[in-house]
């Protein structure tokens, strides 16, 4: 089985501050670090490195091009990645406090000129029963999720940046969701459930989405799954945390490529959230995450 991460390449801007900087407030960093970034980019190189299989599709520009010599050195194949001559690489401003908590301004570039074209022609190299990982920082998704939904593809979609595109969206098709508290929030609407009781947000969602199954992020509260036999709740592995960064997109790599490659569903959590827990202890977004042998020794 093959994996097609068709998403987002950032180059990731990151300035170290003693606060996020508020409005009109003219703040001065103590660092900046440029890294690789953007979330179909990280989710590639997480599943690449915790063994799957995976391919990346996506467009950049010709200042963009060291981006995919970091996902080919992760074993992430990148042909299927378009350099575009007349856009820039799309871009992320991060400021990253003294916790380790972040905040991101982003700008789409490349990751906005994805056309139905090349969506056809990438679908084309992939067949039924193949994985379509996807996030919100590219255009055209409900195309493409229609088009991978025909040719006989399971979609995964991890809605972030959460906003009202994804309310838009063919939701239907999605085979399985990968939810931080936001995202659930939002998707599930129950605005009067606390985030913490995972069980109770699972079940709003379990409602509104009950062809998919779910994996709900909470954070320090640890993280839930749910589908048509299985309730799991694993808890969070406390570290001390010094970038957040990509955290999320590395559990979602390390659980996806796990159970694609059989394990149960449990397993590939508790690996998750160890990947997950490296990568908070490291600085940037790609770079942080963690190899397959690091997190199972």
């Amino acid at each position: 089985m093959k994996v097609l991460c068709f998403g987002s390449l950032n180059i990731d801007y990151t300035y170290a501050v003693e606060h996020f900087v508020g409005a009109g407030e003219t703040l001065s960093s103590a660092s900046m670090q440029v890294f690789s970034g953007g979330k179909g980019l990280n989710q590639s190189i997480a599943l690449a490195k915790a063994g799957a299989e995976v391919s990346l599709a996506g467009a950049i520009g010709k200042d963009g091009i060291f981006l995919l010599d970091t996902a080919a050195a992760s074993g992430v194949d990148t042909s299927l990645v378009r350099i575009l001559d007349e856009v820039h690489t799309g871009h992320a401003i991060i400021q990253r406090d003294v916790s380790g908590g972040n905040c991101i301004l982003l700008y789409g570039g490349a990751n906005r000129s994805i056309t139905k074209a090349l969506i056809d022609d990438v679908l084309s190299h992939f067949d039924a029963g193949d994985c379509l990982v996807l996030q919100n920082e590219i255009n055209e998704l409900a195309y493409l999720m229609d088009a991978a939904k025909s040719r006989g593809l399971r979609v995964v979609l991890n809605p972030s940046p959460m906003n009202e595109a994804i309310l838009a969206l063919p939701l239907s098709q999605v085979d399985l969701f990968l939810l931080n508290e936001v995202e659930a929030a939002q998707l599930s609407g129950c605005k009067t459930i606390e985030m913490t009781d995972g069980e109770a947000v699972l079940k709003a969602l379990r409602e509104r989405f009950p062809s998919a199954a779910i994996v709900l992020t909470l954070g320090e509260h640890g993280s839930w799954y749910a589908d048509d036999s299985e309730l799991v709740y694993q808890p969070a592995i406390r570290v001390a945390a010094v970038d957040t960064t990509a955290a999320g997109d590395t559990y979602e790599g390390f659980f996806l490529a796990s159970l694609l490659r059989g394990e149960s569903v449990q397993r590939s959590m508790q690996l998750a959230a160890k990947a997950a827990a490296i990568a908070v202890t490291r600085h940037g977004a790609a770079p942080s995450i963690p190899t397959r042998s690091e997190v199972e020794p």
